[in-house]
């Protein structure tokens, strides 16, 4: 069987965060979907539920760049502002 997806609507129901919350969540790269409907909804997997309880107990003492840190510790989640100094450049 497919894996079960999830649209916006159903997040919220299930999860108690309003539909704006999750938009935000999405936009700012907390939660990503998993794919589109042909007519253009996103769709989530289940493994929107846990990283949605992590990002609910972690913005009671963080921020969103804080938590997108903490949750994908990459260098792609840098501050902008440091990504161009010369150490971080990467050329020779």
């Amino acid at each position: 069987a497919p894996p079960k997806r999830y649209r916006i609507g159903e997040l919220a129901r299930h999860t108690g965060l309003t539909r704006q919350t999750l938009h935000n969540y999405t936009r700012w790269g907390l939660i990503q979907e998993a794919e589109w409907t042909p007519g253009g909804h996103r769709l989530y997997d289940e493994a929107v539920f846990p990283r949605l309880s992590s990002i609910l107990r972690l913005r009671k003492q963080h921020t969103v760049e804080e938590i997108k840190a903490i949750l994908d510790p990459t260098p792609a989640n840098a501050d902008r502002s440091e990504c161009d100094t010369p150490d971080q450049a990467g050329g020779n």
